[in-house]
């Protein structure tokens, strides 16, 4: 975490989320409308919040079509929370929803007590998972332009009027003062992200110049895409039970029946993904928006409707990043957690997707398969008959191709084989031109 960090407003938690006396203790709040789902809602967030490092020890929730404006809660459940904290003493107090910087000051005053919102949770769990200096500095701008956005909500200590040196002069508040440091801030980490994006431009280039095709994991975020990826690839990315696991994202190559496939693990997304996130991870979501197949990975064990409204999450942010329109396949991961019925029912509602298990290796093969037709679709089939005084066009088919058939003939050796359009292009090309002397 930056000074900038530390000196506005730091993390919503302690930065590995425990300490000597262990998780952090929090209180949920929510207010929903009736008919909202409740019970996904706010095992979410409670799942965010056992990752952030908190432990939930009570909710309180109201339902009401909307919060409200200045306390988020009701008179009555403001009551009933100011007493459960009375009771509990939580460490923090954690909104389901996204607070207002007056909703987050008023509660703060009223209870006495650290209160985040679920954005400033997921940024929190961001920056504890970011490890490549591009991810850190895209958490980093992220936390600022959230923070930035209600600075003048929560700091009522830096209305008075400062002075001296950093200053504009004695007529400048601190709270003016401060906002321009975190400019600056905003400024910097921007430029040095522009020069880390034009090489990962670079390195995607050259991904695209090449002659395999590229894939993508997309999806919830704890739907099982990193397992996937391991065992596609062998790729030893990190998996462990928690959401937002993988934030850095990860490129190896698939073989699949002869054909090479780059394949890419990218971040996870979620309901109402912050826009901060979003923007900052730009370039890190070009993974997707530049791949060839999308891989949707969903998680099977749950229940239809949550996976449903889970996909539809994935499908706002793809739209959102300009990815709306490319192929995409369907994985229905974790299938070992679903009984014969379960996968039966699974089949007539998506007939198109993959049924697979990243921990048993079921679909495995199939996903393969689907790798492997996407190479295919590809290439060209290409019918040439190389004399035999041009041996070293042979050998660069070989290099080249794929599924090559030959057969000697008078000529010549006639080919038969599938090669990317440029390859052949050259190959063609070359048989074109006299031998050389």
């Amino acid at each position: 975490m930056s000074e900038i960090q530390r000196t506005y407003r730091g993390s919503a938690f302690r930065e590995d989320g425990l300490d000597r006396h262990g998780p952090e203790r929090a209180i949920v709040i929510a207010s929903l409308p009736r008919g909202a789902d409740e019970e996904d809602r706010l095992s979410e967030l409670r799942d965010l919040l056992r990752t952030a490092g908190a432990d939930v020890e009570e909710t309180v929730l109201q339902r009401r079509e909307r919060p409200d404006p200045r306390t988020y809660l009701g008179k009555g459940r403001l009551d009933d929370l100011v007493a459960a904290v009375k009771a509990r003493e939580p460490d923090v107090i954690a909104a389901e929803g996204e607070l207002s910087a007056g909703q987050q000051r008023t509660l703060e005053d009223r209870l006495k007590t650290r209160v985040v919102d679920r954005t400033a949770i997921i940024l929190d769990i961001f920056a504890q998972h970011a490890r490549s200096a591009e991810g850190k500095l895209q958490v980093e701008l992220a936390q600022l332009e959230y923070y930035y956005a209600r600075q003048e909500g929560l700091w009522q200590h830096l209305e008075r009027l400062g002075g001296g040196v950093g200053t504009r002069g004695p007529g400048e508040t601190q709270l003016e003062s401060d906002r321009r440091i975190i400019r600056r801030r905003k400024s910097a980490l921007r430029r040095r992200l522009d020069g880390v994006h034009r090489a990962r431009e670079v390195q995607r280039s050259r991904r695209v110049a090449s002659a395999a095709p590229r894939a993508a994991l997309a999806g919830y975020t704890n739907a099982g895409k990193s397992s996937l990826m391991n065992a596609l690839t062998a790729a030893g990315v990190p998996v462990n039970h928690a959401l937002f696991e993988t934030v850095d994202p990860t490129t190896r190559t698939v073989e699949a029946e002869g054909h090479r496939v780059l394949l890419s693990d990218t971040v996870g997304f979620i309901r109402a993904l912050p826009h901060e996130l979003v923007a900052a991870f730009h370039s890190t979501l070009d993974e997707v928006r530049d791949a060839d197949l999308v891989l949707h990975v969903q998680d099977a064990s749950e229940p239809e409707d949550r996976r449903s409204a889970r996909a539809a999450a994935v499908d706002d942010v793809l739209d959102e990043i300009g990815a709306s329109e490319l192929p995409r396949l369907s994985v229905l991961n974790k299938v070992d957690l679903v009984d014969a019925e379960g996968r039966a029912a699974l089949a007539r509602r998506h007939p198109e997707a993959i049924q697979a298990s990243a921990r048993t290796g079921e679909g495995i093969a199939g996903l393969r398969g689907c790798l492997a037709a996407l190479a295919r679709g590809r290439l060209v089939r290409v019918d040439l008959t190389i004399p035999y005084d041009r041996g070293g066009l042979l050998a660069d088919l070989y290099a080249a191709g794929c599924e090559v058939k030959q057969e000697a003939t008078e000529r010549g050796t006639r080919i038969s084989a599938l090669m990317p359009v440029p390859a052949a292009a050259r190959l063609r090309a070359a048989l074109a031109e006299s031998p050389p002397s």
